[in-house]
């Protein structure tokens, strides 16, 4: 069975790293523009350092500098776009998924009216798309929300975000559906367990009256809702669209046949799971119900609320896929680090230069378990090796081993769709080096493209086609048929 004549062959970039120019053209600072890089911090130890304290956000508020805040800088598309989308396009992309700087829209998040520079200066980029007939897949929200609602509401804490975004979605409808069809409202949104600041706004030292975990969960109801909504609206306003939900896709395994082992792995996933359930079914698992309930958390709705979620379910499930990982009951089993995630070390499995295991077989394995589950299209959205790439004197990066991670997991997708999985695209993390979200590194690198940058920022800011580039323009051509 063949990928769909239609499939959106392509790659993925985010907002806050790869655009740069955080304070020009009246962009407010986001929670991106105060993550630093820290280089004493083991590469394959960053899973669990995302601790987050008022103290640290005013440090960085009063810091104009780029040097340990790379996420400012990024790779400077604000300015290369042009560039970069012309290098999408010779390698035949069908789609780019990109997201928007909600801060480039509404500075603070809070004003009467959107800021028009921000507004032209994504027109100019889709205009720049629909030059090559690249789709647009648009995030609206990833990990790049509003640093004063962070400051002023602890995020998305507070019911208040709600309607903040809504307004913020509905512009970006009235004013990008000429050029959008596919959207997603955030990124990754289970990751606000893992990453609260990152992903929601969320400070722990902010939390007066309640419990930290009280808040993330609180956070994450407002964000489904929010979700609801803002779907609602973008097929009121764009008719045609379709407006999926993203789930990072952590698949687990237990490491042994140790019932316990067996247990924790079951929680696991269906913990990972209940987050597109709430968005593709509408409604709260039972399972997820009673956890809550016996850790004694209540979360706060409105009236409302449930029939919005029921009523406005996601049109397709979009994932992330870079590793599995394995759960034991055994504390002393060796750990291995993953996507902001750590979990036991599968001995069956080889790692990335930072510690995340690669297992192809497991993205099969991921889409064959979520269509069965939800019956809905799904839509890679990351999947790809961070290393460190060297530049040979000649200019050149002979990236072998990023053109075998990718190959494998291609050909295992190809093999989810033979066996009836519906999916409709691959968009690659990342077609072009960037600012790391996990460790802000520039070393760890991901792309087709290199980029002449530093982890401290300095060089040229050249792009440089790797062979992977040229290999994966054959991938295209083909639909998937030329892999070697």
């Amino acid at each position: 069975m063949a990928l769909r004549n239609d499939f959106l062959w392509g790659g993925a970039i985010a907002a806050n790293q790869v655009e740069g120019a955080w304070n020009i053209d009246v962009k407010g600072m986001s929670v991106a523009d105060v993550a630093s890089y820290k280089p004493a911090l083991d590469v394959k130890d960053y899973a669990g350092h995302n601790t987050v304290t008022t103290k640290m956000i005013e440090e960085a508020k009063n810091d104009e500098s780029t040097e340990f805040y790379p996420k400012r800088r990024g790779i400077d598309f604000y300015h290369h776009y042009k560039e970069d989308i012309a290098l999408f396009a010779e390698m035949g992309f069908k789609a780019l998924r990109i997201s928007i700087a909600w801060t480039r829209i509404f500075p603070d998040g809070e004003e009467e009216q959107p800021n028009s520079l921000g507004v032209n200066f994504y027109k100019n980029v889709f205009e720049e798309l629909k030059k090559y007939d690249i789709e647009p897949i648009v995030t609206l929200s990833h990990y790049e929300m509003p640093l004063h609602l962070s400051d002023k509401y602890n995020g998305w804490v507070d019911r208040k975000l709600v309607d903040l975004f809504v307004k913020y979605a509905e512009v970006c409808f009235k004013e990008f559906g000429p050029y959008v069809k596919y959207w997603l409202t955030f990124n990754e949104v289970d990751s606000v367990r893992r990453h609260p600041f990152t992903t929601a706004g969320v400070v722990e030292d902010k939390c007066k009256g309640y419990s930290f975990e009280k808040a993330i969960y609180q956070a994450l109801h407002h964000q489904y809702v929010a979700a609801a909504i803002a779907t609602k609206k973008c097929h009121e306003i764009i008719p045609g669209s379709q407006m999926g939900c993203m789930l990072t896709k952590l698949t687990t395994y237990p490491n042994t046949c140790n019932p316990e082992d067996v247990l924790l792995a079951l929680e696991s996933n269906l913990d990972n799971h209940s987050h597109a359930d709430i968005q593709v079914l509408g409604e709260y698992p039972p399972l997820y119900k009673t956890y809550l309930k016996n850790k004694g958390i209540l979360i706060e709705k409105e009236e409302t609320d449930d029939l919005i979620l029921k009523e406005n379910k996601a049109d397709y499930l979009a994932l992330s896929y870079y590793m599995s990982r394995t759960e034991s009951a055994d504390p002393t089993k060796e750990q291995a680090a993953g996507n902001t995630v750590m979990g036991v070390k599968n001995p069956y499995l080889p790692s990335t230069d930072w510690g995340w295991q690669i297992d192809p077989v497991g993205l099969k394995i991921s889409l064959m378990e979520l269509y069965d589950r939800y019956r809905v299209p799904l839509m890679i959205v990351e999947n790809g090796m961070g290393a460190k790439d060297e530049l040979t004197s000649d200019n050149k990066v002979h990236d072998s081993y990023r053109i075998d991670y990718l190959r494998e997991h291609i050909r295992e997708m190809q093999a989810a769709v033979d066996l009836g999985v519906d999916l409709i695209g691959y968009t690659s993390w990342a077609p072009i080096d960037l600012i790391s979200v996990s460790t802000s590194q520039m070393s760890k690198r991901y792309g087709y493209i290199y980029v002449d940058q530093d982890d401290l920022g300095n060089g040229s800011l050249d792009r440089i086609r790797k062979d992977s580039f040229y290999w994966y323009k054959k991938v295209i051509a083909s639909n998937g048929a030329e892999l070697e």
